[in-house]
């Protein structure tokens, strides 16, 4: 049987990155990227991944502690002064969005990849879900492709890739079912550790996700359903 090549993924814990990492399984043995960076649920998030790492059979793990990002600040997810959304931001660029984030975790991820002779890098991104998000954009990972061919050494070959970009909540969850993704060991709540709050915009995107492919979100909640949209209330 021909070994398979290594790929690093960027795991969040979330569930995007949960579906890429199945995706990536197909093809790769897989090297799990995890970034504590000051989040507002970052135990949590953690926690997720290292369980997530552990059924995926991860060949290689990497934790690594980012902190100068929440000391930055700029981002709701780790400034507490400022509100975790509610609602879809109806234009310009979230108050979620933490700063050059991807870049910097691509970066590091790069970096890793290079000293183990992985092939990929996978991250979860979809422009269609955060289409404020200037590093989740198409372009922005074909630039950044182009960094990597100019800023490795000449025996590192690494295709960065993005197989949710086009995809929305739905179209996710569905990818997801069909590899078996164990969406039960994922996390996407920007504001609790214990149970998802069902009320910012991670949890109703993902929620709405869920209703919209028509199968029930395993995480618990601290709200009922609402079997209109799949937000849930109090």
């Amino acid at each position: 049987m021909k070994k398979k090549s290594l790929a690093v993924v960027l795991l969040s814990g979330g569930l995007d990155s949960c579906v890429t990492a199945a995706l990536a399984r197909q093809r790769f043995d897989l090297a799990l990227f995890h970034a504590n960076y000051g989040q507002r649920t970052l135990a949590r998030e953690l926690a997720a991944f290292r369980a997530q790492a552990e059924f995926f059979g991860a060949k290689q793990v990497l934790t690594v502690d980012l902190p100068f990002l929440g000391e930055i600040g700029g981002s709701s997810l780790t400034d507490l002064s400022m509100a975790i959304p509610e609602e879809e931001e109806e234009a310009g660029i979230p108050t979620t969005y933490v700063p050059f984030r991807n870049s910097i975790l691509l970066a590091a991820a790069t970096a890793w990849a290079e000293v183990l002779g992985a092939q990929a890098i996978f991250i979860g991104a979809n422009v269609l879900d955060n289409p404020g998000y200037p590093d989740c954009r198409p372009e922005y990972f074909a630039a950044f492709q182009q960094l990597i061919r100019l800023g490795t050494g000449p025996h590192t070959h690494l295709t960065l890739e993005t197989p949710l970009i086009h995809l929305d909540k739905a179209g996710i969850v569905r990818l997801g079912l069909e590899l078996g993704a164990p969406f039960h060991l994922t996390w996407s709540c920007y504001r609790s550790e214990s149970l998802a709050c069902g009320r910012c915009s991670s949890c109703r995107l993902r929620l709405k996700g869920f209703a919209a492919a028509g199968v029930e979100d395993p995480i618990p909640y601290e709200a009922s359903p609402s079997p209109l949209d799949g937000t849930r209330t109090a």
